[in-house]
Formats: structure tokens, sequence, C-alpha cells
């Protein structure tokens, strides 16, 4: 049992590419943790095979889970907390399957959470964490959302993509640029040693009213850009510098939107999350430019974890349902979820 730790919960993230196990406690924190990615799986098909993550997690997850609660010298949590969407139904299928196979033996509640709640609370678990009310900047390769957060389950969507998410647009573009997957890091890296003002790449939506995004132009512009460089035979001289000013028109659109909602919403905190969130130009950027506070986890809990599923399922312990259902949405709006009890 808890022996003495408060309320244990145990999580598991399980929604694409990264197997998490995390053990929480609420009175002392984060106990465990364990994480196992699959980026050198799918490194060779430039993407995620959904079959191959669903069937690594099938072998990675419980060997995880066992390690996790020996880490912590604990026998069994209080509560179970798993990724029920969104993200691909069979790797769902998997962290639900195994969430609800545990609570039918151990006797504890098994809780359905949100993965980009997962994403938005995951700055909770440092040293000081943001208060209700804030604005939270979402952005990974599959999510680019403004969103009000007026408290827990209180969300407002603000601003959402039109088309490719940007980190669906770095991981393209990068592809464009000759580097590996996963691109999104490679290109940071490589924009590092370019001139972000060589090319004026636009600032998709930035001056048109209202919050949302679009990055398909901008990821079409880099590819103009770069087959002129091929033509040329200077690809190689240039990439540097492309990498540079695709992910400064990038962060202008970011912070430019994200600044201009806060300042609409009224709302004087910014939250960024989500596996760009990690982007150290972004997070520059947002410090220098917004006149509020700044708020985002550290770099290990930017990207998919079991950390943040496992605060998210202890602040909704009233979500709990039947043990042996098995939630699995690959699309789950976030402002369905309403205050914990209420969830949809």
């Amino acid at each position: 049992m808890s022996r003495g730790l408060g309320d244990v919960y145990k999580r598991q993230e399980t929604s694409c590419d990264e197997t998490g196990v995390a053990l929480y406690s609420t009175e002392r924190g984060l106990l465990a943790e364990a994480l196992h990615s699959q980026v050198d799986l799918h490194a060779v098909y430039g993407g995620v095979v959904p079959e191959i993550a669903s069937r690594d997690h099938v072998r990675r997850l419980l060997p995880l889970v066992k390690q996790v609660l020996a880490d912590a010298e604990v026998e069994r949590p209080d509560a179970i907390a798993y990724t029920a969407g969104p993200g691909l139904v069979g790797a769902l299928m998997v962290g639900g399957g195994m969430a609800a196979g545990l609570g039918i033996a151990w006797g504890c509640p098994v809780v359905p959470v949100h993965h980009m709640e997962g994403h938005l609370l995951a700055p909770m678990l440092e040293a000081e964490p943001p208060e209700f009310p804030f604005l939270a900047l979402l952005v990974s390769g599959g999510h680019s959302m403004l969103i009000a957060v007026r408290a827990l389950g209180d969300y407002t969507l603000l601003g959402t993509t039109l088309d490719d998410a940007v980190g669906e647009a770095f991981d393209k573009t990068a592809k464009l640029l000759g580097l590996g997957y996963p691109g999104g890091p490679a290109l940071a890296a490589l924009a590092e040693s370019g001139d972000d003002s060589a090319f004026d790449f636009p600032r998709p939506m930035l001056n048109r009213p209202g919050n949302d995004f679009s990055f398909s132009g901008l990821k079409t512009a880099v590819m103009i850009e770069v087959r002129k460089a091929e033509e040329r035979g200077d690809l190689e001289k240039s990439r540097a510098d492309m990498a540079a000013s695709f992910q400064r028109a990038c962060v202008d659109t970011l912070v430019g939107k994200s600044i201009r909602a806060a300042e609409s919403a009224g709302l004087d905190r910014i939250v960024i999350a989500g596996g760009v969130g990690a982007n150290q130009c972004l997070r520059a950027e947002m410090a220098e430019r917004f006149p509020g506070e700044v708020y985002y986890p550290r770099l290990a809990y930017c990207t998919d974890n079991g950390a943040m599923i496992a605060v998210a399922g202890a602040l909704r312990l009233a979500d709990a349902g039947d043990v042996s259902e098995i939630r699995a949405r690959a699309r789950w709006s976030l402002e369905s979820l309403g205050i914990p009890g209420k969830q949809d």
C-alpha cells in the first residue's frame, strides 16, 4: 500500500510512441518514473507506425510498472490513471487494458485522463507551479492550441491550427532539409548555427484577426527555397540559415498570437507545454516579450511522460469510472472535460 505517503497514483502513458509510467504521491510528489522511447524503432520509417507502437507498448508496459513500484518501494498504488485519448487507438487500448486489469487485481479506482490536459498540468510538477487562471499554449506534433484556463476543467479554446500543427511543420521542414527523425530537435540544433534573418519566411496569420494558426504555407515557402538552393547547388551551405529562419517565423507567430490572446482574455500568466515547448528559442522569446509571468515544465516533461498523467489523475480522481471499462478516444475535445466529477 502507500504506507503514509498520502494518496499514491500510478500513471501510464501510451498515446503514441513513448511508454511512460510514474508513481505520484499527493503528499510527497513524484516518487518514481520510467520512460521508454520508441524513436529508434520508427526512425527507419520516418514517422510513427501505429502497429509497431502498439506492439512495443505491450512488451514494455508491465516491466516498467514493476520497475517503478520497486524503485519507490510501494507494493501497490491507491489509484491508477491512464491516457484515454486523444492518440493512436491501438496504443491507447494497451494502456487502458493494463490499467483495467491492474485496477481489478488491486481493487483500486481507475481514472481515464486526457493526454493534452496532462501536458497542460505538467508545470504543476515544478517547485513553483502556476496559479489559475492562465493562458496555455499547447504545442506539439499533433496540436497547436491556445486555451484560456480559468480552473481545473474550465477550459476555453481560443485558437487552434487550421492545418499542420507546429510540431508537424518542424518535422516536415526537417525532412525537406535532409535531417533525421525526429526532425524538430534536429532542426532546432541546426538553427543554432544559422542566421534567422537570411530568409524572409511568412508569419502565417499573425496579422489577421483571431487566434487560429496555419503552418502549411510556411512549410511550402521553405520547400520553394530548398528547390531553389538545389538548383543553385548550394543547399548544404544554406541549410542552417533556412532552419534558423523557419524557426524564427514559427516562434514569432506563436509568441505574437499568444500575447494577443492573453491580453484579450485578461490573463497575465502564460503556460507553454507540449513537445515544442522544449524549444529554447520559443521559451526565451516568450519570456522577453510577454510582460506577465511565463511557466513551462522542465524539458523531460515537455514530451510525453508518465508523471504528467499521474498528476492529472490525482486531480481527477472524481472521474474514476467502471474499472472494467476501457476508454480509448482518437479525438477528444479538451473543452468537454468540465470540472472533476462531470467528465463526459
